[in-house]
C-alpha cells in the first residue's frame, strides 16, 4: 500500500497542485496522504493516460486496480475510445429511491426474514417493463431484476446527518423517510457487447466515426440503458417485499463512454467506477457497515472531468479479502454490522469478500473531494437492511 500525494512512484498532480504534468498526458489524482491507495492503481492510472490519443486521466480516493485499468478513474480521449477502459459491466451504477416507509416503523429482524430472492428470476413480465423503457427483449431477459453478485446490493437506509436541510428538502427527503439504494449492472449484457467488439478489434481502441465504433455504442447505449431499467425493477421487487412503494430520485451510471461537446475532433469521456456530477446530486456509499453520503458536486467540473468517487473503493483484493476475513471473523459476526444494519449474504464466500473491513474508509473518501472543493455534503444516511443473495436453491 502506498499513500498518495507524496510517496506516488511518478509526478502525480494531486488536488491542490497547479503544474501541468511531463511528459505524460495530464494526470490528476484528488487523494490525500491518508487515503489507502496501492501502487499497482496508480501505475495503472499512468499505462492508462500513454494510450494513444488520451488527453486526461483523474483518479479518486476510491482508486483501486481493476482488470487491466483503474477503478475510480475518469478518461478523456481525442478521435478514438477504448471500450476496455469500462469494462464488461455496462452502465453499471447506483439509483435511490424514497419509499413511504418510515424510520420509527422500521422492524429489521422481521424485514431480514423476508425471502426477496432477488437472485431469481422475476416472475413478471420482462418484455413489457423493456418495451416501456424503449429496450427489446434479449437472450438477458431472465436476468432483469436480479442483483448479480460481487459488490451490488440493494439497501434499506435511514437519513443519520442533515448538513444542509435545504438541499435535502429538495428531494423531498427528511430525517424519517426510509430509503433504497440499489447498486447493479447490465447482468452479462454488457460483457457481451464487450467481448463482441473486443475480439473482434481487439483492445487497441476505436477510431471515432468508424462502423465497428458505431457498432459498439449501439450496444453500449442499450446497455446502459438495461442496467438502470433493471435497477428500477430491483427497487420495485425490494419493496414489493417489504410491502411498500417507491419513487425514485436519483441514479448514476458509473461504467460508461460519453461524447464531450467539442469544436474540434470527437472528445469521448470514459467513466470506470466514477459518478457522473453534472446534473445534480449524488450518492456516495460506504461499504454495508458504513454511512453513505448525499453530496453536491462544487466547481465547474473540469478538472475532475465532471465525475467523483462512486464509492470508498475497494481495499484488498477478493481473494485477499476471504483469507483475511476468515481469520477475524466468524459468519454470524458478518450479518449484523457495527451501525446495526442486517446483512442478508447466505453465500459465504461474497459475505467474507464484501465485509466492511475489506472496503476504504469513507470518512477519509469523502474528507478528500470536500478538502479537493469537489463537494459539499448534504446528509450521511445509514444502512438498515442490506440484500446479497439468499442460498443458491439447488
Amino acid at each position: 500500500m502506498i499513500t498518495c500525494k507524496s510517496q506516488c512512484a511518478g509526478p502525480v498532480e494531486s488536488a491542490g497542485d497547479s503544474q501541468p504534468i511531463a511528459p505524460f498526458p495530464a494526470v490528476r489524482l484528488f487523494a490525500s496522504a491518508k487515503s489507502w491507495i496501492e501502487g499497482e492503481a496508480v501505475r495503472q492510472l499512468y499505462a492508462t493516460a500513454r494510450l494513444e490519443g488520451v488527453q486526461r486521466a483523474v483518479g479518486f480516493p476510491d482508486l483501486h486496480p481493476g482488470k487491466g485499468a483503474p477503478v475510480g478513474a475518469a478518461f478523456v480521449t481525442a478521435g478514438k475510445f477504448y471500450p476496455h477502459l469500462i469494462g464488461g459491466d455496462i452502465g453499471c451504477g447506483m439509483g435511490l429511491w424514497k419509499t413511504n416507509l418510515v424510520r420509527h416503523k422500521a422492524r429489521l429482524d422481521r424485514w431480514a426474514a423476508l425471502s426477496f430472492d432477488l437472485e431469481h428470476p422475476w416472475e413478471g413480465d420482462a418484455r413489457e417493463v423493456l418495451a416501456t423503457a424503449g429496450l427489446h427483449s434479449t437472450d438477458f431477459d431472465p436476468a432483469l431484476g436480479t442483483i448479480g453478485g460481487g459488490n451490488h446490493f440493494a439497501e434499506l437506509q435511514a437519513v443519520e446527518e442533515i448538513l444542509d436541510a435545504k438541499k435535502l428538502k429538495q428531494w423531498g427527503l427528511g430525517k424519517e423517510e426510509l430509503v433504497v439504494l440499489v447498486h447493479s449492472g447490465s447482468r452479462g449484457l454488457g460483457e457481451t457487447i464487450l467481448r463482441g467488439h473486443v475480439d473482434e478489434h481487439h483492445g487497441a481502441g476505436t477510431a471515432a466515426g468508424s462502423s465497428a465504433a458505431k457498432e459498439y455504442l449501439r450496444g453500449h447505449d442499450i446497455a446502459v440503458r438495461w442496467a438502470a431499467t433493471n435497477r428500477a425493477l430491483i427497487a420495485k421487487r425490494f419493496m414489493s417485499a417489504l410491502g411498500a412503494s417507491s419513487e425514485r430520485i436519483w441514479d448514476g451510471c458509473h461504467n460508461s463512454i460519453t461524447l464531450l461537446p467539442s469544436g474540434g475532433e470527437p472528445l469521448w469521456l470514459h467513466r470506470k467506477g466514477a459518478v457522473p456530477a453534472e446534473a445534480g446530486p449524488v450518492v456516495i456509499p460506504g461499504s454495508r457497515g458504513a454511512l453513505s453520503y448525499l453530496v453536491l458536486p462544487l466547481g465547474n467540473g473540469e478538472t475532475n472531468l465532471w465525475s467523483l468517487a462512486h464509492g470508498a473503493g475497494r481495499k484488498w483484493s477478493r481473494s485477499e479479502s476471504r483469507s483475511r476475513m476468515r481469520e477475524r471473523f466468524r459468519q454470524p459476526q458478518l450479518v449484523q454490522t457495527p451501525l446495526g444494519g442486517r446483512v442478508i449474504c447466505e453465500e459465504r464466500d461474497l459475505l467474507y469478500e464484501e465485509a466492511p473491513a475489506a472496503y476504504k474508509n469513507i470518512e477519509t473518501v469523502i474528507q478528500d473531494l470536500v478538502d479537493a472543493g469537489l463537494v459539499s455534503v448534504i446528509a450521511t444516511m445509514r444502512p438498515l437492511l442490506t440484500y446479497k443473495t439468499r442460498a443458491i436453491r439447488r
